[in-house]
């Protein structure tokens, strides 16, 4: 069958790697892609949001199955936008309805099905401008630290942890009143902050049933031993080593269980990833926020631990016959470590060369490109997340030092990436 994957990043050229690995790939596309995309398939310059653009490429091209990558088509109703059309009803979407995103297109909408299906998560109340000062009242009141989280997607910037009131009443006030994230933040969603360590959960559903994909850890700090500013990630880990059988058999039954009956009490349409943002309490595992999609870097991380034909698997997840299939896990550990762009995540150049590419040896791993573009004969950088070296091995220290090794054969103006992903670990 013909594929369409759509997205740009290094989740989608992960993704992208192991779906044309399967035989029932027949010719895959990538929109709009990148530079790494187009060794695997045919980009198509569409950006992700043009839903009539994406639709006549998926007619033009025979497409059977279109792969959405990131979330904000999905939160924009992709799904629905394909499943309504008479011309393009017939494609197999992965990727959850309109309706069911808001899991991540709104936070308030996460917490209220959280506590309708009484899913471990954070004491919460959630503000607009209609009840400001009931708002300013319950801040001067609350414990400390204090998480103000805007509703709606804000590219990952939406959530700031404030440690004392002050600072909490002036972000709520730049929220509400400044519009410090726009659209996304004219609802805020105040909560508990959760003291633990944070892991990643992935699922894919067909709305009846789920298959539990390898458990990741991402790390987000923009210095070595998590010191900074707050990046998209600069790497991860997989599998976890706190993540024991035992935690893992309280986050399916306390949590992925609920929230896969959830979707069918709440009659959600739902086929494709879902991202559980986690964080383990003293054991007690809890439910920091959903995603509609895989994450990135994380899907670099754990998309080359899965042995399954991917297609396959989402073929059966089209169909509702997830029950059907097994997913085989590859037991190495696997780390993914970013190169960035210089002054990453704040203000960054792109268009700087990207210089060892064709002279690269990696042992047991792959390069995955991020924020990439082919401009002539040169690839060049076009984002604050350049390129992800992930790598096999048989602890997480081996396969760190094996994706550095690669990313030692690059360089391009202002590259820097983190060399102790994993730290905790070793």
């Amino acid at each position: 069958m013909n594929i369409l994957l759509v997205g740009s990043g290094g989740r989608e050229h992960a993704l992208a790697w192991k779906l044309k690995q399967s035989n029932l790939c027949t010719q895959l596309f990538i929109a709009p892609g990148n530079a790494g995309t187009s060794l695997l398939g045919t980009n198509l310059p569409i950006v992700v949001n043009d839903f009539e653009l994406l639709k006549a490429a998926c007619l033009k091209n025979n497409i059977t199955m279109m792969v959405v990558g990131p979330e904000e088509p999905l939160v924009n109703g992709i799904y629905d936008d394909f499943k309504n059309d008479t011309n393009t009803k017939h494609i197999h979407v992965i990727g959850p309805s309109k309706n069911a995103a808001q899991l991540e297109g709104s936070k308030a909408f996460a917490k209220e099905f959280m506590l309708r299906h009484n899913i471990p998560t954070a004491a919460y109340k959630e503000f607009t401008n209609s009840n400001y000062a009931e708002g300013l009242e319950y801040i001067k009141n609350h414990s400390l630290p204090i998480v103000l989280k805007a509703d709606g997607l804000a590219a990952g910037k939406g959530v700031v942890i404030c440690t004392n009131t002050m600072e909490a009443l002036s972000e709520f006030e730049l929220m509400l009143h400044k519009s410090k994230f726009g659209e996304a933040g004219k609802r805020v969603v105040i909560e508990e902050f959760l003291t633990g360590i944070e892991l990643s959960i992935f699922a894919l559903t067909d709305g009846e049933n789920y298959l539990l994909l390898p458990e990741a850890k991402d790390y987000k700090r923009i210095g070595d031993g998590d010191t900074g500013l707050n990046t998209g990630g600069m790497g991860a880990v997989s599998p976890v080593p706190f993540v024991t059988e035992a935690f893992l058999q309280k986050i399916k039954t306390q949590i992925v269980i609920p929230t896969i009956e959830g979707f069918k009490k709440d009659k959600f349409e739902y086929k494709g990833f879902v991202f559980f943002g986690l964080i383990n309490v003293d054991g007690e595992p809890k439910v920091i926020e959903y995603n509609c999609r895989m994450g990135d870097p994380e899907t670099e991380t754990v998309i080359p631990r899965i042995e399954s034909d991917l297609v396959e698997l989402f073929l059966a997840t089209a169909q509702q016959r997830l029950h059907e299939k097994n997913i085989i896990i590859n037991p190495k550990s696997v780390t993914t470590v970013i190169a960035v762009s210089g002054g990453y995540p704040e203000g960054y150049e792109k268009g700087k060369e990207i210089k060892g590419l064709n002279k690269l040896t990696i042992t047991d791993g792959m390069l995955f490109h991020c924020g990439t573009l082919q401009k002539n004969e040169l690839t060049v950088t076009n984002g604050g997340r350049v390129i992800a070296a992930t790598s096999y091995g048989q602890t997480i220290k081996e396969a760190v030092k094996s994706s550095i090794n690669t990313l030692q054969q690059l360089n391009y103006d202002g590259m820097y990436y983190r060399t102790d992903i994993g730290y905790e670990f070793e």
